[in-house]
């Protein structure tokens, strides 16, 4: 299948005409108005350093529905301890540069570039894109961040640099999500870290349909706060 070469006019063929990969179209830019109309139609920027700008939609998709997600004894226990303090919105910059620095330390390369960093704190400051924080004795521990959508959360990426900081950050969201009415977190490529937590695949045509679904509802920008 052919791969698409974005220009400058705001637009993405159809995701349902992306590789077996799920790779669909190269170039374009990191604005705000194609990262948002990107994450409307189910396709995400993922790309390293040297690299033009790649955009996917994978199929299957890896989803959680907040009703779906699974907390093990292990993880309930450290919760109960209360060993970390979580926070929404609080440390944004902190979260997407401490993701980046820890998938560069494992891999030595990463897809959270510099001009990925920008983009997406700009997102942030336009109150689409959200982080999620874990406090242990006042220093940051693990978190994550993605974008808000209608009543889809876009989970880009998440790091811990103590066990279980991410994880922890990861349930008190998806418990807040529910509160709020959202319809399921996108959580792109699968991971056995999220299958354990009650990620699920699922075929790229019914996660589109639930996210043409789901883009109805309203879109809750600002700074998130945990409701008490």
């Amino acid at each position: 299948m052919p791969i698409y070469r974005l220009t400058d006019d705001i637009i993405f063929p159809g995701p349902e005409l992306s590789e077996a990969d799920g790779f669909l179209a190269v170039g374009g830019d990191l604005s705000e108005e194609r990262l948002l109309l990107a994450y409307s139609l189910g396709i995400f920027p993922w790309y390293s350093d040297g690299y033009p700008i790649l955009w996917w939609s994978p199929d299957p998709r890896l989803i959680l529905l907040p009703e779906e997600l699974k907390v093990s004894r292990s993880l309930r226990q450290t919760m109960d301890k209360s060993q970390f303090s979580i926070t929404l919105d609080a440390a944004f910059e902190k979260v997407i540069m401490s993701c980046a620095e820890v998938h560069r330390d494992k891999h030595a390369d990463t897809w959270i570039t510099a001009d990925m960093i920008d983009a997406y704190i700009r997102l942030h400051k336009s109150g689409y894109a959200h982080s999620v924080e874990a406090w242990s004795e006042g220093e940051l521990a693990g978190g994550l961040y993605g974008v808000s959508l209608g009543g889809i959360f876009f989970g880009e990426s998440m790091f811990a640099k103590k066990s279980n900081a991410s994880k922890v950050a990861f349930v008190r969201l998806v418990r807040q999500l529910k509160i709020w009415g959202f319809v399921l977190i996108d959580c792109q490529v699968t991971t056995r870290h999220l299958i354990s937590l009650g990620a699920k695949e699922t075929p790229r045509s019914e996660f589109l349909k639930t996210l043409r679904h789901s883009l109805k509802m309203p879109t809750r920008t600002g700074k998130w706060r945990f409701d008490q």
